[in-house]
């Protein structure tokens, strides 16, 4: 017999779910996003699993059902005997209902009440979502400040890109998981629980898991300490029983099994269709790019794991498309071979494959031959800057002949569309380097004429260089607003093709985001300031109020010119260097000063010319 408790339990979801569906859901945009129940969703009686956790997407449904990362740890939980459920920050209309209704935030496979969970998991893809997880925890019912909550709540983690330059979130969180999550995340989760039945409290707990596992950030262990000048030197460690520095977890890609069963979204996504991951990690060294450091060492899945996963999520969800993920697909070792025997395989499914990152070498013409247009015409490439001394200096080994062969074979194949990322504001940066982007586009478009007879579109998206956390760059300052301005402004003087379509990142959200991924604990204060001030989904350019941030910085004692603007001496300490990467820092301290040399001699260079 069910206890009066587990009774009373049901009804009041059942009464949520209810309230919801007849009087919020018909208010609200697509509302398909708040409902659950979607196929291949998993609900499990809550009375009898070991545990419960949310798994938190601080994004609409729209996104976070795209994210390949949230189906694979959806996946790892539920193979256990754990009821792992989802939910995802409400866009403005549902907020505000809620609120109005004094209704809290919930899941959708059962619509339990955040608060209501053993665990509650974020993952943190990007700087800009932080005000969503604030909206997620205020309208779940859980206190933001970490310190602020009891037994009664949940344990909240995040993981993630971010998690490797924590501290900005650092008040909000109780622990941050670092590296892979897939093995880390079901100990986490095991521990906690084990600690529960112990009946010890919040701290001791939490203390314990610090101990326990070498990936596990717990912040209310550390203390920042500031210089004279006001910047962060060090973040040490309060008790002796706990490493200096956090190691991320690592997993052996082969042997964790690829979820072959995703949860079908309601409505349109990002990305509707399948996606597999072939490989985790990048043999590139490029100095700018933080994946190529937090993401090693490099692992792939055999051919035959791929194909089978392939044709068993097909069955198992009607996707007529499957996207191969991975840093840079073409550098997968038996890359012909692979795409071969998924042709084989789905082509007469006709299930077409998509590539949507491509290393620029010489694999790139096998893609326009051996892949065809079945489902495809676009090409997406990222050569990030067109010369080859700046090339050189930001460490991206690639060559124009590669890029523009495998263009010319991709056109003749019958694709009419490339899509290139291109980045500006990168150290050492000339009006020359500008130029080429253009110069290159315009480029890759005649070649297309030439093959084909007519101009296919040419995307060119330039982005502005955030000197990133964990990269030999870190140490680098971030050029001003006004030189970004300016970049696009020549930019758009020096394109003439009509079929060449430049695409320049937003100043403010980049400049943004470069605060909020290099700040220190003050930024928090701000986080939460701006938060309540109104700042919601900042990554989107239509929501993204500027001057609020500015100004919640500003009050919250943040000096923005000094984070985004002062150069910092290389190898000198930063906010994030207790967390660590599998490159080690001895590694970007090297890269870093290979940089400033050839900086140097390209200012030679450009002297003698």
């Amino acid at each position: 017999m069910l206890r009066i408790s587990a009774i009373i339990d049901i009804m009041l979801k059942e009464d949520l779910k209810n309230r919801i569906v007849n009087y919020l859901l018909p208010l609200v945009q697509s509302p398909g996003q708040y409902i659950g129940g979607e196929w291949n969703a998993v609900c499990k009686d809550h009375g009898a699993v070991d545990g419960t956790i949310c798994l938190a997407f601080p994004d609409t449904y729209s996104i976070g059902m795209s994210h390949h990362g949230l189906q694979v740890l959806y996946a790892v939980m539920n193979r256990r005997n754990w009821a792992c459920e989802r939910a995802f920050t409400p866009l403005s209309d549902m907020e505000q209902l809620l609120r109005r209704h004094d209704l809290q935030l919930y899941s959708l496979e059962s619509f339990t009440p955040l608060w209501q969970f053993d665990v509650l998991g974020f993952s943190l893809q990007y700087d800009l979502s932080y005000s969503n997880v604030l909206t997620m925890l205020d309208l779940g019912g859980i206190p933001l400040a970490a310190e602020s909550r009891t037994l009664d709540h949940p344990l909240v983690i995040a993981g993630g890109p971010c998690a490797f330059h924590p501290e900005p979130m650092s008040r909000y969180f109780d622990l941050f998981v670092i590296g892979d999550g897939e093995e880390a995340l079901p100990a986490v989760c095991d521990e906690w629980m084990r600690l529960k039945r112990s009946n010890g409290d919040r701290e001791s707990m939490l203390a314990e898991m610090a101990k326990r596992f070498p990936f596990v950030y717990v912040p209310r262990f550390y203390r920042p300490e500031l210089n004279s000048e006001g910047r962060t030197i060090a973040v040490r460690a309060l008790r002796d029983d706990l490493p200096s520095c956090i190691q991320p977890a690592t997993v052996d890609l082969e042997f964790i099994p690829l979820p072959t069963a995703p949860v079908v979204p309601h409505v349109e996504c990002v990305h509707d269709r399948i996606a597999i991951e072939i490989m985790r990690g990048c043999p590139g060294k490029c100095r700018f790019c933080q994946s190529t450091t937090t993401k090693r060492p490099l692992r792939f899945r055999k051919p035959e794991t791929i194909v089978k996963a392939a044709l068993e999520s097909y069955r198992n969800t009607g996707f007529n498309e499957i996207s191969l993920l991975s840093l840079s697909s073409s550098d997968y070792p038996q890359f012909g071979k692979l795409l071969q025997q998924l042709q084989e395989a789905l082509r007469p499914l006709g299930v077409g494959i998509s590539l949507p990152s491509l290393r620029i070498n010489e694999e790139l013409q096998m893609v326009g031959e051996l892949m065809g247009t079945d489902r495809h015409s676009g090409l997406t490439l990222a050569p990030e800057v067109a010369l080859d001394d700046m090339r050189k200096q930001i460490a991206k080994p690639i060559t124009n002949e590669d890029l523009y062969t495998g263009c010319r074979t991709a056109f003749e194949k019958g694709f009419n569309r490339v899509k290139l990322y291109f980045m500006c504001g990168l150290p050492g940066e000339r009006k020359t380097d500008l130029q080429g982007i253009i110069e290159m586009s315009e480029t890759i478009a005649r070649l297309g004429k030439e093959a084909t007879g007519r101009f296919p579109t040419v995307v060119a998206n330039v982005s502005n260089f955030v000197p990133k956390p964990q990269t030999p760059f870190q140490w680098n300052a971030m050029q001003r607003r006004e030189y970004f301005l300016e970049a696009h402004r020549l930019l758009w003087q020096y394109k003439r093709l009509n079929c060449v379509k430049l695409k320049c990142h937003d100043v403010e959200t980049s400049l943004l985001e470069g605060v909020l991924c290099r700040g220190d604990r003050r930024a928090g204060e701000a986080i939460e300031l701006a938060w309540r001030r109104g700042a919601r989904f900042d990554a989107w350019a239509e929501h993204l109020d500027s001057q609020l941030w500015w100004q919640a910085l500003a009050d919250a004692g943040v000096d923005a010119n000094q984070t985004l603007h002062l150069p910092c001496p290389a190898g000198s300490p930063l906010p994030w260097d207790h967390i660590g990467t599998c490159q080690g820092r001895p590694y970007l301290e090297r890269e870093q000063n290979e940089s400033l040399k050839q900086l140097t001699q390209m200012d030679l260079d450009l002297d003698e010319g």
